[in-house]
């Protein structure tokens, strides 16, 4: 096998930003900003919009996260007058 063809991992920490959770794991990317983890190490973070905890298939319940207004822009032109 060739050598340092593939990226290196680092770990880092994945915050979701819309159910405000929060987990560690390992990655190709690293982020700008750093926070403080419970083993009181800092790790680079990375902000996702969707995770486990607040995908309806996961949490079994219908939670709407509209970050770029695409349902009131919907709802005016198609919805109910």
């Amino acid at each position: 096998m060739k050598k340092d063809i593939h990226p290196k991992l680092h770990k880092v920490v994945f915050k979701d930003m819309g159910a405000n959770f929060a987990f560690l794991g390992t990655s190709t990317k690293t982020g700008s900003e750093k926070i403080k983890w419970e083993d009181g190490q800092e790790y680079p973070v990375i902000k996702v919009d969707i995770s486990s905890a607040s995908h309806p298939f996961f949490t079994g319940k219908l939670k709407l996260i509209d970050a770029e207004g695409r349902v009131d822009r919907f709802m005016k032109k198609y919805g109910k007058k």
